[in-house]
């Protein structure tokens, strides 16, 4: 028989009696009446050419050609309702987008997955990282971490933290005072847009009051991951967000030998003033804000 003539009518009120032993019971389930159920299972006979029940006072038994059915049919129906469960499960969990840069999504946001599985574990996370600014009122994208001073038109933004710069090296260097400034490269990342207040090596030097000099030559990247990534391996001293190097340097992979510090940007979460947060971006944004208060 082509699946096209499968009589599904007639089969699922042949389960509902099979597993019901009745069928006023399946009619009831079925919310047909029992009539209907009977012809049903009358029609699903004469195609299949031999009884399927035997019928009794009150209730309904199998014969052997319905046994052979039964089991088949019963597996179909529970294999049908578990993906519709699961299909419907899904669909019912909210899921939020959150775009981020590389180096943040990368040593900030991914360290915390844990953390975020455990406290919001009804909500599937999407993270779109990017250094490209999308436009949230064009986008799926829900929440955006902006880093900067702005401002930023069309959004509205709240601060998540403000970063700190620090130099860094991998602890087998054996660097411990600025003087062995001049033994290593020195790391630098380039930002993608030119500030004055960009905590770059300059403005460190400034700060610490010394000439910017690097005698043991440079290593230059476009990202600041990979700066971070170069560090680690021992290749210079970088100097980077200590945000961002936090698992590193509790790890002891990084130190920080020395000072000064100097002040970063500040990371903003950011949603667009035109659209209402959903639920779960709701949520999602409460605790974006309490990890970066830990």
């Amino acid at each position: 028989m082509h699946r096209r003539f499968l009589p599904l009518s007639a089969l699922r009120a042949f389960e509902a009696a099979a597993r019901l032993g009745s069928f006023k019971a399946a009619a009831e389930e079925l919310a047909v009446t029992p009539t209907a159920v009977s012809h049903q299972i009358r029609g699903l006979e004469q195609q299949v050419g031999a009884a399927l029940f035997t019928r009794q006072v009150r209730r309904v038994a199998l014969t052997d050609a319905g046994a052979l059915l039964y089991p088949v049919l019963r597996d179909g129906f529970d294999a049908f309702q578990a993906a519709l469960e699961r299909l419907t499960e899904a669909r019912q969990r909210p899921q939020v987008v959150i775009s981020a840069t590389n180096a943040f999504t990368a040593k900030w946001l991914l360290p915390r997955m844990g953390a975020f599985r455990r406290d919001l574990a009804g909500i599937d996370l999407q993270v779109q990282a990017s250094d490209e600014i999308v436009d949230l009122r064009s986008t799926a994208v829900d929440i955006a971490i902006r880093y900067g001073r702005g401002p930023y038109p069309g959004l509205t933004v709240e601060p998540l933290f403000t970063d700190r710069f620090a130099p860094v090296a991998n602890p087998r260097l054996g660097v411990r005072t600025v003087e062995d400034l001049a033994r290593w490269p020195l790391i630098y990342f380039e930002w993608r847009r030119h500030h004055p207040d960009n905590p770059t090596w300059k403005r460190w030097f400034a700060d610490a009051q010394r000439p910017e000099e690097s005698p043991a030559g440079e290593l230059r990247f476009s990202d600041e991951g990979h700066a971070i990534q170069a560090a680690v391996a021992g290749e210079g001293i970088a100097l980077v967000s200590q945000a961002l190097v936090a698992q590193e340097l509790a790890a002891g992979q990084l130190h920080q030998p020395f000072g000064p510090s100097i002040d970063g940007h500040t990371y903003h979460v950011a949603i667009s003033a035109e659209r209402s947060l959903p639920h779960g971006a709701r949520a999602v944004l409460a605790w974006l804000k309490a990890q970066a208060a830990v």
